[in-house]
Formats: structure tokens, sequence, C-alpha cells
């Protein structure tokens, strides 16, 4: 059962640690920095080198955040809401997370097959019970959690327009947002609309497109960069962060600034 804000609130102030002075008055303890979480699938995750030049946004978003915000990127390509928490990786997160965090959650184009019950969700449902579990479990450690609505792909119709991709899940996304009091960031809605005004050729520089392949779904590093512009702006918009915690909103943002690691060694 989703907790209420007081008792958040509650849990949140008994957690933080207090100190004694030396003439043994109590004092609140340096205050830690906050920590944001990303869970999400591989539109957000972190790319390595063999996959280059494909990057996720949230490689994109510390570079709109003061460096007192640090970002934990626990996006995983090919995640659903249910496949993310079925193979402990909430789990993982709510193990680190700590009052005063905050735990950003987008999923869906993965919730969207249906051919596979690993992964599927039904929207208004399923979708839903899934989201909920990283709403109260991030509540429960005093962490304040967000919803993100799913990237759009790149996808127009035959004159031009912007045509969305995820059908109900954005709405019962929004939806449940309104109905637990989670802040909300519409990210569909507003890359969506950029998708709209770039274009049918010039969206194609901000997605994955090479010589070798046409990907619509994963961005390049100018995609990734101008959708962590709009998380970062949302971020801002809706009060989730202070304007004192974001930078460079209006600012452009080299290429370099993107870097790939090697692999990770098994």
């Amino acid at each position: 059962m989703p907790l209420t804000r007081r008792q958040v609130t509650v849990a949140a102030l008994a957690a933080v640690p207090v100190a004694f002075s030396a003439t043994g008055t109590a004092q609140a303890a340096p205050r830690r920095t906050r920590t944001l979480y990303i869970a999400g699938d591989s539109t957000a995750a972190q790319k390595y080198s063999d996959a280059a030049p494909e990057t996720g946004w949230g490689m994109a978003l510390p570079f709109f955040l003061h460096k007192g915000r640090p970002v934990a990127n626990h996006a995983v390509n090919g995640r659903s809401s249910k496949s993310f928490v079925d193979e402990g990786r909430l789990d993982a997160i709510l193990a680190l997370i700590q009052p005063g965090d905050l735990l950003l959650i987008q999923f869906a184009h993965n919730d969207e097959k249906t051919a596979d019950p690993t992964r599927y969700t039904e929207p208004w449902t399923t979708y839903q019970d899934y989201l909920r579990l990283y709403i109260d479990g991030a509540r429960a450690k005093g962490a304040r959690p967000v919803l993100a609505t799913p990237v759009e792909r790149r996808k127009f119709d035959a004159s031009g327009n912007a045509v969305p991709t995820h059908g109900e899940y954005p709405a019962a996304m929004r939806a449940l947002a309104e109905e637990e009091g989670v802040a909300l960031l519409d990210i569909q809605a507003l890359s969506l609309a950029l998708w709209q005004k770039l274009g049918v050729e010039e969206t194609k520089t901000y997605f994955n497109w090479t010589d070798t392949e046409q990907d619509n779904t994963h961005f390049n590093p100018p995609g990734a960069i101008a959708v962590a512009r709009l998380v970062a702006g949302e971020l801002a918009h809706r009060r989730v962060l202070a304007p004192r915690e974001v930078c460079r909103l209006d600012a452009e943002i080299p290429e370099s600034w993107i870097t790939w690691p090697p692999p990770a060694t098994v």
C-alpha cells in the first residue's frame, strides 16, 4: 500500500544522521550529496565503445546538472518495467538509495512487446502495477520517485507529421502520476514536438543512423544531448530540482563531451 506523504516525511527525517558537538549539543550532520538514480531501458542506458555512436540520454544528463547532483544510471538495454523488477534491478537500486535521493523512472518501449511474456505489461493494469513498485519502494526509503513518459521514436506519416508510437502507455503513466501524487516529466510529448519541429530529414542526425544501420529508436550524441536537455528542463520546470541545480539548458553541449568506456569484462 502506498505510503502517505506524512509517513514518507517522517521516515526521511528519522533517517537523517545526528552528530554531537564537544559540548554534547545535538547537531545535524553535514548534508549528504543527493543522487539522481535512473531506472529505464536502452534509450537512457550507458553505452560502451562497442556500441558507439549509440548514446543513451542518461549519459548526457550530468552535463545539465551541477556537480552537486550526481547521476547513478541503472538503465539497461531491453528492459521493461516488469523485467527490470524481475531481474532484481529495482532491489539493487533500493539497497543503495537514501533519503533525499531521486528515482527517475522511464519505461514503455519494451513493455509494449506483446509476444514476450517476460517483458510485456498491459498499460492500464500490469504496467501501472509495476510502476507502483518503484514509487512505493523509493518512498519507503525516503527518496522521491519521479515518472518520465517514454521518449518518442522517430516516425513520420506520409505528410511529414511526427507520429506517436507508444499507444496507451504515456496516458497510463500520466494517470498514475496524478493518482499517486508523483511528479511527471512528459518526455513523450516534448520529444514528439521536437521531432515535429526538426522534421523528417534533420531528425536522422539525432538518431543512430549510420552507414550500416537506420535506427529510429536509439540516439547518437546530438540526440541524447537533446533529450537530456528536455529531461533536465522538466526537472526544473516541475520543481523536482531547484533552478540552481540545473545548468546549460540554453548552451551548446559539444559532442566531444560524450565518451564510451570500454565494455566491462567478466
